[in-house]
């Protein structure tokens, strides 16, 4: 996968917080930042990096000279309180802008253009050692997660009576992670709804190690995340609505069937940026090309939108179609085909 390298620099310590993965210099969101060359500035979630890096450096690639992108990997929260400052022009996000992150941007006179980009399969993990569980239901992922369980389920044992006696570790995104948001409204059905005695970082590759490093672990993340360490992970089946065992992947994303843990990925762009930068409308332009976007979203590990789906977006770039489609919040298991709909009633 061509996030390889980077992902392992991070994994050895480039510290998320302290530096933006610049991919060519830095600067101010959609303003000149050293030798003339407009910046296009992007922040937010993590899951959505690997997808921003890959149109970044392809964008980069075809205007050698002409501009350059930065993208920081804050979380879904953290960049999203950027966006609405107006620091960037476009902000990642692995769930749908909140009631009260729309209230601040408006606060600020930010107008926003909301972008599905790709389909992602959040992925539950254990250590490949793990020979107890292979598929895990939603009920079980609860008895975990939820706030009840702080210092109280610490066993294995203590999910399934025919679980180990073994020491329950759990490693997961932090709280400005868009996956923590998703992951809390699927399993709790109360966004941030969580026990907080886990290992939290909004750098997935520290969930990644942690898991990796302790066969009595558990933790969740992208798919992306997953087929990048495979053969350190084992990724759980999730029971379905149906009652079956399903695991995450291209398809099973794809069609649905991987429910409730398959969700949207989106980027948010600046109605001011667009209208000011020409590096902005050349990116988002470049990001939602109906024949590249797909192979650049396969080829990071997600699930590409159909063509039409591309195209919507760059009709609604083009009308300044502003606002979300999720008012009412994140929809849990949306398929590609209610992405659609919900996107053509915005």
């Amino acid at each position: 996968m061509r996030m390889s390298a980077k992902l392992h620099n991070r994994v050895l310590g480039v510290a998320m917080a302290a530096s933006l993965i610049v991919l060519a210099g830095c600067g101010d969101g959609g303003g000149n930042a050293g030798g003339g060359m407009e910046t296009v500035k992007v922040d937010g979630s993590s899951t959505v990096f690997p997808v921003i890096e890959a149109v970044a450096e392809e964008f980069q690639k075809a205007n050698r000279g002409t501009y350059r992108v930065t993208v920081g990997v804050s979380g879904t929260g953290g960049g999203f309180k950027k966006f609405c400052r107006g620091e960037t022009d476009l902000s990642d996000a692995s769930r749908p802008i909140s009631e009260s992150e729309r209230e601040d941007c408006a606060a600020n006179g930010i107008e926003f253009i909301e972008l599905p980009v790709a389909l992602d399969a959040l992925t539950v993990v254990v250590h490949p050692d793990n020979d107890w569980v292979a598929c895990i239901k939603p009920s079980e992922l609860k008895t975990m997660w939820e706030p009840a369980a702080q210092d109280e389920i610490t066993n294995w044992s203590q999910v399934r009576d025919s679980f180990p006696d073994r020491k329950l570790t759990l490693y997961g995104p932090g709280t400005d992670s868009g996956t923590y948001d998703y992951f809390t409204e699927a399993v709790m059905h109360d966004s941030g709804a969580s026990r907080g005695d886990f290992t939290a970082s909004e750098d997935d590759n520290v969930v990644v190690q942690g898991v990796a490093n302790d066969v009595n672990a558990l933790g969740y993340f992208g798919l992306a995340y997953y087929e990048e360490n495979r053969e350190r992970l084992k990724a759980l089946k999730v029971e379905n609505s149906d009652g079956e065992c399903i695991g995450p992947s291209l398809e099973t994303a794809k069609s649905g069937i991987y429910n409730p843990l398959s969700r949207p990925l989106f980027v948010y762009a600046r109605v001011s940026s667009l209208n000011e930068s020409e590096a902005v409308r050349q990116f988002v332009e470049f990001m939602l090309d109906a024949e590249r976007a797909p192979t650049l979203v396969k080829e990071v590990g997600y699930v590409p939108l159909p063509a039409r789906a591309y195209e919507l977006a760059r009709e609604n770039v083009a009308e300044r179609r502003t606002g979300t489609a999720f008012a009412d919040g994140a929809q849990v298991g949306v398929s590609i085909e209610d992405l659609l709909k919900a996107e053509k009633r915005q």
